[in-house]
């Protein structure tokens, strides 16, 4: 008996062995079909479904996460379909014995025996019931079995379950029918939906509901008979009505959700939108840019940014997605634009980091020509003598030319290149002095990162359109906390020309710091602000960039932008942002900025960076010996032994000397030089701004346009000579502009003053047919 038994067990371990091994090289040569395709979902915060994609099958197969199936899903499955999932390796042996007998009994089939398992293989390889697919459909179960735990295969059963028309899933039937997640469904709900796949071309939700209902009662009857629930939730239940109908896919937050599928090709995409906010703003700007079509703008791009998290929480990218006529389906938020004069805050910033400006420095705002570059302000008119702040404030466009050039653009673009400006950083090697008025590209996504910056005290921080895992930081200092905090003070005053001209004393200002920006041809309106708690971009337009005269940063995109704090941060704190201890108060001169020298009467206070901030001491006056008369000057070659004094003059530069010449401003001048001084002056040479010295010009053959003659020259001097190619041509007051005709090839131009001294140029001169 024992020899029997032994001699049956090792054929029996034989059999296992060469089972186990002809089932591994079959599932080698015959690899289990289960890549599967799903439907891209996008979640708001809260993990709620706000935008859905079909497969390309045309699908709404959308996938259940584990988290997802709740315990009575997860109950109501396993009683109705295999109440022996857990304790089977893919197939009920006794099942398919019944089964076969029941069958054979009644000459038809009258029962099944597939497992949770077996519908999987049958959902992921469909094939037409035969004996032989039956086979195969049992092996494919061995492999899933093989390959997954139990609560995955019941994922993919909940996945791929049929609910009739192109609707597979629990997830799917759940959101389609009950504007839900699975894990928020009832158990009238879930015992509705687990009896549709039975039948799912006659059991239709919202097309057979009182079949479905019926059916459904007499499942929540047994659960309770077999104690599966208690019976209150099964009176709860029976009692709750079935009011469904097939509902739209959700497609909110359209432009965010096609860009997050195309650039991270994920199945379930969690960001970070709160959809209260979302869609209040959504309708804000609808309605906003309703009201600016009469000025034919038609369109406008908006994006929020939680400073405490750096998670953008709204995303507009156009004022109507279903706006064919004005290309509402562009991403506005992600085109690239011009900033205008947006980015002028972070070159200021940096300028302070240098070591070049402080708020209260002076600098000149008169006509400047840099290699042929000649910038014009937004009004075309000049200011003068201009402090930092003020420049900023009023958005003036020399200034910043000329600070900009004292920096570098390499500078400028290596910190915007480290704020992911990706058109910057393609074009790098062409940028040049009118990056800073808007000549580059850039997007609304990356302006707003760029100002929530500031918000963060100079560092930058990649906004997170999605959820990450903890620890992840892509991080940048840009600025130093304390030219951070200069910047945004200045940003944050209300006295400036580019608060709203329709923002009434009624109307509530929002306590933020904001900046603004107009295009060139007036394509593109910016206005983008910061508070402790949220940055807001907004940008306003036409999307086929046609320029409007009425759109401007300042009366179009800033309402805007304070409605929309108004919106989501009206009853904010007081808590604004305060000087860090690296950040220093001094007092400066308020005609330079400057420390005060012993000359200087007036003074101000002025933020700068101990060890960085220039020390240099004010030396805008210079001592000069006089005549009596103070009708002369001398200089140390021929200053009399007696009969002179000494007087304190400005110093006044010749651009600046020039700018008050022209608009008729009295200014004290340096007595005349002199005229028995034998002295060549070797400094002080007249310096030709026009035309640029080494620049080749290009003039019409029929009428060429004449070039100006132009120089700058110390307030001494009264009178310059012109020469053209070593010949006089010309003498003329000192700050007058002259023009001429220049012949073809190259030309010198010589400049001489009234006390000897001269400068030399050359330039090419080519005539073309135009």
């Amino acid at each position: 008996m024992n020899r029997r038994l032994l001699r049956f067990l090792k054929r029996l371990l034989i059999a296992t062995a060469v089972s186990f091994v002809l089932f591994l090289l079959l599932n080698a040569i015959f690899p289990l079909p289960d890549r599967i395709e799903y439907s891209t979902i996008v979640l708001d915060s809260k993990g709620t479904v706000i935008h859905s994609f079909l497969t390309h099958d045309q699908q709404w197969r959308m996938k259940t996460e584990l988290s997802e199936i709740s315990p009575t899903l997860k109950k109501t499955l396993i009683y109705k379909e295999d109440k022996y999932f857990y304790h089977h390796f893919g197939v009920n042996p006794i099942a398919m014995i019944r089964a076969a007998v029941m069958n054979v009994l009644h000459l038809k089939r009258t029962s099944g025996a597939s497992t949770i398992t077996m519908q999987v293989a049958r959902m992921i390889e469909p094939k037409d019931r035969t004996y032989f697919n039956k086979v195969v459909e049992i092996f494919r179960a061995f492999q899933l079995e093989w390959k997954y735990s139990k609560p995955e295969i019941l994922q993919l059963y909940f996945n791929l379950v049929p609910y009739g028309s192109n609707i597979q899933g629990v997830k799917s039937a759940s959101i389609l029918y009950f504007r839900k997640n699975p894990d928020h469904l009832s158990l009238a709900e879930i015992t509705a939906l687990s009896i549709v796949p039975n039948r799912p071309s006659s059991l239709r939700l919202g097309q057979n509901n009182d079949l479905i209902l019926r059916e459904r009662n007499k499942w929540l009857n047994r659960f309770g008979h077999d104690k599966i629930f208690s019976q209150k939730q099964i009176a709860d239940a029976i009692s709750e009505p079935l009011e469904v109908r097939r509902g739209e896919a959700p497609h909110l937050a359209p432009h965010l959700s096609a860009k997050l599928k195309r650039t991270l090709q994920e199945e379930i995409i969690h960001t970070n939108l709160q959809m209260n906010t979302q869609l209040k703003l959504e309708n804000m700007v609808s309605e906003y840019v309703k009201n600016l079509n009469s000025l034919s703008i038609k369109n406008a791009a908006v994006v929020v940014i939680d400073n405490k998290t750096h998670n953008v929480v709204a995303y507009i990218g156009s004022a109507d997605f279903e706006d064919k006529t004005d290309g509402g389906q562009v991403n506005g938020a992600d085109a690239i634009r011009q900033p205008g004069s947006a980015l002028k805050p972070l070159m200021y910033g940096l300028c302070i980091d240098n070591g070049i400006l402080t708020p209260k420095t002076v600098l000149t705002d008169v006509a400047i020509n840099i290699n042929g570059y000649q910038p014009e302000n937004y009004d075309r008119q000049f200011n003068g003598y201009v402090t930092v702040e003020h420049a900023l404030e009023n958005s003036l466009n020399i200034p910043a030319v000329k600070s900009l050039n004292d920096l570098g653009t390499d500078k400028m673009i290596s910190k915007l290149e480290d704020c992911d400006f990706r058109q910057v950083r393609k074009d790098e090697k062409k940028l040049g002095l009118s990056l800073i008025l808007g000549g580059c590209g850039v997007t609304l996504e990356e302006m707003t990162g760029l100002y929530s910056t500031f918000a963060n005290g100079g560092v930058y921080q990649k906004p997170n359109y999605i959820q990450r895992t903890a620890g992840r930081k892509d991080t940048a200092r840009i600025l130093s906390a304390s030219a951070d905090f200069m910047i945004t003070d200045i940003l944050s005053r209300v006295t400036r020309p580019d608060l709203p001209a329709i923002w009434g004393s009624s109307m509530h200002l929002p306590k933020i710091a904001w900046k603004t920006g107009t295009s060139y041809g007036k394509r593109d309106a910016w206005s983008l602000g910061y508070n402790k708690n949220y940055t807001v971009g907004v940008w306003v337009g036409n999307f086929s960039g046609q320029g409007v005269p009425e759109l401007s940063g300042a009366n179009i995109a800033t309402p805007l932008l304070f409605r929309i704090f108004n919106t989501i941060d009206y009853n904010s704190t007081n808590e604004w942002y305060s000087m860090p201890k690296e950040c220093g108060i001094r007092l400066v001169c308020s005609e330079t900025g400057k420390v005060p020298n012993d000359f200087c009467t007036t003074t101000v206070m002025d933020y700068f960076i101990p060890l960085v901030s220039t020390s240099g001491m004010c030396d805008n006056m210079k001592e000069v010996a006089v005549s009596p008369d103070e009708k002369l000057s001398y200089c140390k070659h021929c200053i009399p032994e007696t009969g002179y004094k000494k007087k304190m003059f400005k110093i006044v530069p010749p651009d600046m000397q020039a700018y008050f010449d022209e608009n008729r401003i009295v200014y004290e001048k340096i007595p005349m030089h002199n005229p028995k001084c034998d002295k060549i002056f070797v400094e002080g040479a007249p310096t030709i701004s026009f035309p640029k010295n080494g620049t080749e010009y290009y003039l019409a053959k029929k009428d060429p346009q004449p070039l100006q003659l132009n120089c700058n020259v110390t307030n001494d001097v009264k009178t310059v000579y012109w020469y053209v190619n070593n010949k006089f041509w010309k003498q003329s007051d000192a700050h007058k502009k002259e023009f001429f005709t220049p012949e073809e090839g190259t030309v010198k131009i010589s400049c001489t003053d009234d006390k000897g001294r001269n400068s030399d140029i050359w330039f090419k001169v080519k005539y073309v047919n135009l």
